[in-house]
């Protein structure tokens, strides 16, 4: 198990920003399109419904695995970009599967819980999700904890690019630095993962030490990243709860935003 405690050294600026976008979320959920008819905004955020088994939640929700930290994860983030960035953000999100042909209209992919939810991709899938990305899209790995869940995640993997390597996304690559520049040494976790010291200091417990691996094409441009030992959406979800240290969710936020700025500028 690797510990890591939230450190207060963040940027004020971006502190407030999300004190503010955390603020300006209404409490009820809205009615969603999850499916629509294209994208209806300049950035629309899509994640990859997938066959599973079980699911988990918190905040009265339970999703299935594909669909975890859904929907207080984009209600939060969408609010912090909107915050930060100038790019224009669909209200909306899409659920979709890889045999969907709208899944070519979408810069960005996200993909949740690969390892628990046992992704297994049909040959037409894997098939389809190759040629994505090799057109240019964005595949983001989130929420895939220990080598168990990342044995099921390589050989799923693996079907979709028998040919390249997963490879550890060196600190000096663009993606680490087009928005935020990003520090890789401090995981972000799921809330599982705190626990609290008899001072009261809250720190994480993760399953090993966090690592940002990624496959790229042939001009060295990134095709999909993958957060292994960190759960970048519980960052985003667990936002206004009052016992997740500000720290994580502030360095789920960076890395979310630095994602989505990579994929619509790559």
């Amino acid at each position: 198990m690797r510990e890591a405690t939230a450190h207060l050294k963040t940027g004020g600026i971006l502190i407030v920003c999300l004190a503010a976008a955390i603020a300006s979320i209404h409490a009820s959920t809205p009615s969603r399109d999850t499916h629509g008819d294209g994208p209806q905004a300049e950035f629309q955020m899509a994640r990859v419904k997938y066959r599973t088994f079980g699911g988990g939640g918190s905040h009265g929700y339970f999703q299935p695995w594909w669909a975890i930290d859904y929907p207080l994860a984009e209600e939060h983030f969408f609010a912090a970009l909107r915050r930060t960035t100038n790019i224009q953000i669909a209200d909306e999100e899409r659920h979709l599967e890889l045999s969907d042909d709208q899944i070519f209209e979408y810069p960005f992919l996200f993909l949740q819980q690969p390892g628990q939810g046992n992704w297994r991709p049909t040959p037409n899938e894997a098939a389809r999700l190759r040629e994505y990305c090799l057109r240019g899209g964005f595949l983001l790995v989130d929420d895939l904890h220990s080598e168990w869940a990342w044995a099921i995640f390589e050989r799923a993997i693996k079907q979709v690019f028998p040919d390249r390597p997963i490879v550890e996304i060196p600190d000096d690559d663009p993606l680490m630095h087009v928005f935020f520049d990003l520090d890789t040494s401090m995981g972000i976790p799921g809330d599982r993962h705190l626990r609290m010291r008899g001072n009261g200091q809250i720190f994480a417990r993760l399953e090993g030490p966090p690592h940002w691996r990624g496959i790229y094409d042939d001009h060295r441009h990134l095709m999909v990243a993958v957060n292994f030992n960190s759960d970048m959406g519980d960052g985003w979800e667990h936002a206004d709860d009052p016992y997740y240290p500000v720290p994580f969710t502030a360095q789920a936020y960076k890395f979310g935003i630095n994602y989505i700025v990579y994929a619509m500028s790559h």
